[in-house]
């Protein structure tokens, strides 16, 4: 029997990166109600942590809008996932876009990501549009934060901030002007959260960021936004959090209920098609839930 307040069955993944493949139920990564309309047609797109969640959701609709879509996934943790995302994009895509790419990366360190900009541009020849999507986090319980160690800090930032600066830096030199850069941020950025403190420092950061590179870049015609996602059903839930916290993942916002996949992803269609938001640089969506966040 159901408890007040459960959305989903009770489980747990004891291992970071989450898988998708072993939640119940999988995440929706598309509708039948969503009708593309060649929004991104000719497009070469990279999506970092594109196997799975969010990721997923955004190279499908991509790939429908026209795209060609190369993502990242992280060897030996996420190749079943990112078997999956390749075979979904590759009945989706469309006649005249190239067939998907999925690259096996550690995006903590430099290097790599130059490793995936280099890849991409060999076989596609350019980027027109960037997600910076991939994310670690992990619970904070201690009072005293000793739980969050040297280690623990560096790899969270390695992940979810310092990648976003490595692969922005490399892909730039790829991108001409009408290019787009989207950043992943999150709802705990403006409103906190108490359980993920290190992973809340770096969507902080990511919010910075994308605020400065925008104005950084406007002068060259390549807009800069982000997205900030509220209680959204991906692998990072059961792999952060508690059976019971999982059960009830969601029910804290207005909607009371957590978000799908594909009720996100169009977010990034828009903010990546320039007749959609040509105007719009600087910006964070925020498909939430309804929490009213003023930021």
């Amino acid at each position: 029997m159901a408890t007040e307040g459960q959305q989903f069955p009770p489980q747990r993944q004891e291992t970071q990166p989450g898988k998708e493949h072993a939640m119940e139920p999988t995440p929706q990564f598309t509708s039948p109600h969503y009708v593309p309309s060649d929004k991104l047609r000719g497009k070469i797109a990279l999506v970092t942590g594109g196997d799975s969640g969010i990721g997923r959701a955004v190279c499908h609709c991509f790939a429908l809008e026209g795209a060609t879509v190369a993502f990242t996934y992280v060897k030996g943790h996420e190749d079943k996932d990112a078997q999956d995302t390749l075979r979904i994009l590759r009945e989706s895509k469309t006649p005249d876009a190239k067939n998907p790419i999925g690259i096996a990366a550690d995006l903590g360190f430099d290097k790599n990501c130059k490793k995936v900009v280099d890849e991409v541009v060999e076989i596609f020849g350019r980027i027109d549009i960037l997600v910076n999507n991939a994310a670690e986090q992990h619970k904070t319980t201690s009072p005293t934060l000793d739980e969050i160690t040297e280690e623990r800090l560096e790899r969270v930032f390695r992940i979810n901030i310092f990648s976003y600066f490595f692969m922005v830096r490399h892909a730039l030199k790829h991108m001409r002007q009408g290019s787009s850069i989207i950043n992943t941020t999150s709802i705990v950025a403006y409103k906190g959260s108490p359980q993920l403190l290190d992973y809340t420092a770096t969507k902080g950061a990511i919010v910075s960021f994308t605020r400065g590179l925008a104005l950084h870049l406007v002068d060259r015609g390549i807009r800069v936004n982000g997205v900030a996602p509220g209680p959204i059903w991906t692998p990072l839930i059961p792999a952060t959090f508690s059976d019971e916290e999982t059960a009830k993942f969601g029910s804290e916002v207005p909607m009371k209920r957590a978000g799908q996949p594909i009720e996100v992803a169009p977010s990034y269609v828009f903010l990546a098609c320039n007749h959609c938001s040509s105007y719009i640089t600087g910006q964070v969506l925020h498909p939430n839930g309804g929490v009213i966040v003023n930021g």
